[in-house]
């Protein structure tokens, strides 16, 4: 009897390869499931095949999912909150659930997609799968430590973070000179710093920004765990990040010990807090 294969619902980014290269040096077969548009046709080749769907179906993946034998499923990878107002045609099953919701949360759907696979026998288990290792732990991540003014704003940042979070709204928050700069919505994490940095340089003055990502207050590890990665230093150093914030034990890092690596280079402090934040 072989081993039994784990599904992956395959979102953007490194996340799934992560997924699946992990579980394939475990010697455990990965049944991918991608998104066009979304995912990246890369994955094929990491996960040793890959099975399309539209955005709004949930019938025929389950089908596929079942009949590869599959029990386990992960998600990895983003799929922006916002696609869900552009043009998904959702098939009956998908459909159904929708009209169920009571709101349209990220959690609530997310949760309600989860449910409707359980139907079937197929359990989500923790996206962070395989990946213990790269959660931020408690600490610094990089030489360069917070400035005494970089970790006063972090715990204002912090405070807001979690706040926002308990809501569903985002789990990022950006301060500077202990004023919040500004707050993710839908728009997603890099794109929430980039307005930052474009506020706090109306004024004429350098960006000097603080990011805070935080866990919500009832993360559910099945799904829409924070992330960063290199990507994410990138476009950072372009918006004045000078600080990172991350909750430890929560947050995932793609190749942690790189990131480390980048951040000292570009200048920016990175350290892991407890979920109760900076608090001295």
């Amino acid at each position: 009897m072989g081993t039994e294969p784990l599904g992956l619902i395959a979102g953007s980014g490194r996340f799934p390869f992560l997924v699946a290269e992990e579980a394939q040096r475990r010697g455990v077969p990965v049944v991918a499931l991608g998104i066009p548009g979304v995912t990246d046709p890369g994955l094929e080749a990491v996960a040793g095949g890959l099975t399309w769907f539209k955005l709004g179906q949930i019938d025929a993946p389950i089908k596929a999912m079942k009949d590869a034998g599959v029990r386990r499923v992960v998600m990895a990878g983003k799929v922006q909150h916002v696609s869900l107002f552009g043009g998904v045609m959702p098939d009956w099953r998908a459909a159904k659930v929708l009209l169920s919701l009571k709101d349209k949360r990220t959690d609530t759907i997310l949760k309600a997609v989860v449910d409707e696979f359980a139907k079937d026998g197929l359990e989500f288990v923790s996206s962070a799968l395989y990946l213990e290792h790269l959660l931020a732990p408690v600490g610094p991540l990089t030489k360069r430590a917070f400035t005494v003014e970089e970790r006063a704003d972090a715990m204002i940042g912090w405070r807001a973070a979690k706040a926002v979070a308990g809501f569903d709204i985002g789990q990022t928050v950006v301060v500077q000179g202990a004023a919040i700069v500004a707050v993710e919505g839908m728009e997603g994490t890099d794109a929430c710093v980039a307005r930052a940095a474009a506020l706090a340089r109306t004024q004429g003055k350098e960006a000097a920004l603080v990011v805070v990502k935080v866990a919500k207050p009832k993360q559910d590890f099945r799904f829409d765990l924070p992330v960063v990665g290199l990507d994410t230093l990138i476009s950072f150093k372009a918006a004045g990040v000078k600080a990172i914030a991350l909750e430890a034990g929560s947050t995932l890092i793609f190749d942690r010990d790189r990131f480390a690596i980048n951040a000292d280079a570009a200048g920016i402090a990175v350290a892991g807090f407890p979920p109760e934040g900076p608090i001295s």
